[in-house]
């Protein structure tokens, strides 16, 4: 029997037998290779939800995963034992949301590692079949899990529109906000003036290519004398919002991807009215993951410079117990249900 990371509720992670149901047509097993440790896992673990999305009873977390196919899929082109990656995201394709090209805002998605649908936090997992991303035979594992959240990077930056030699503000840098950072750099931008309150998470922005780094938005502030045209805000805190308007000039825009703690913004509603502010919010992601496949295997984006912890399946609820604790040095975490040696598989 396999085992998993199942959260029961808020701040209880722990590692159990799990049954792997059978899968039907249209399905693959795969056996997973690694599953990232994101965000918005983390807020299940936090506050046991996010928005209507709840623990109602034990699930098993994971939405950025790779892993290896255990069949033959000649229709992709691919044998058994090829690494692949997933899109979670498994939308209707037929509501007017798919139809225009959005299924990261389907109602009737399916989403993988979502409750109540368990996700890759485990040693197997069944896959919809339309949902498996060939990876270039070089990729690591690694490569191939960051896919996803590189993708809601990219998705960010296509909401975003930034325009040639654009100054831009960036809140937060945490793993989604140096992967912005780094989709900004290709895209021509000017300054990216980034903040985020840990010091370790500034110091890599400031190597992935920050022109400077502060600890808060009033760091920004000194920078600029009437704010800025275009600000990013991909922070988990319940104030970004608000921060995100006070680094915006009159006119500017602001694009939100971070998901805050409590489900709640603070935000004085006057400050964004009197700038006539655009502001969009981001969810998820479209049809990327061929730009971030490319972005990868160009050296265009160093996903594995964002990758700071490894873990194996069952250190899992010590990696939620770190990030939660927001513990120095942590950034990103990735867990190996199969063992340190399928990080060389």
């Amino acid at each position: 029997m396999s085992h998993a990371v199942f959260l029961h509720a808020a701040g209880d992670a722990r590692v159990a037998p799990f049954n792997l149901r059978e899968g039907v047509p249209g399905e693959t097993l795969i056996d997973v290779a690694a599953v990232g440790l994101c965000g918005s896992d983390l807020h299940y673990y936090k506050d046991g939800g996010i928005g209507s999305a709840v623990i109602a009873a034990p699930f098993v977390p994971g939405h950025e995963f790779s892993g290896w196919l255990t069949e033959d899929l000649p229709a992709l082109g691919l044998a058994r034992g090829s690494l692949v990656a997933v899109d979670p995201n498994q939308a209707c394709g037929h509501c007017e949301h798919c139809r225009a090209g959005h299924p990261n805002l389907c109602p009737e998605v399916v989403f993988i590692g979502a409750p109540p649908n368990d996700g890759a936090m485990t040693e197997r997992i069944w896959v919809p079949t339309s949902q498996i991303v060939p990876v270039p035979q070089h990729f690591t594992p690694s490569d191939a899990v960051m896919l996803e959240p590189l993708g809601v990077a990219i998705h960010a930056v296509d909401l975003a529109k930034p325009r040639l030699l654009e100054r831009v503000a960036l809140l937060g840098c945490g793993p989604i906000g140096l992967l912005i950072l780094q989709v900004l750099r290709t895209v021509g931008v000017g300054e990216i003036l980034v903040c985020d309150p840990q010091p370790h998470r500034r110091a890599l922005a400031l190597k992935l290519g920050a022109s400077k780094a502060g600890e808060s938005v009033a760091d920004i502030a000194k920078w600029t004398d009437e704010g800025l045209p275009l600000v990013i805000e991909a922070t988990n805190a319940p104030e970004g919002f608000r921060d995100a308007v006070r680094a915006a000039r009159i006119g500017g825009r602001i694009v939100l991807v971070g998901i805050p703690d409590g489900d709640s913004y603070v935000i004085p509603a006057a400050e964004a009215r009197r700038r006539g502010l655009t502001i969009k919010f981001s969810r998820r992601m479209g049809h990327v993951y061929p730009r971030a496949i490319e972005l990868v295997a160009l050296g265009k984006v160093d996903v594995e410079a964002v990758v700071s912890h490894r873990f194996g399946l069952d250190e899992g609820p010590e990696a939620f117990r770190r990030h939660a604790a927001n513990e120095a040095g942590m950034v990103k975490s990735l867990i190996y249900p199969s063992g340190p040696a399928a990080r060389r598989r």
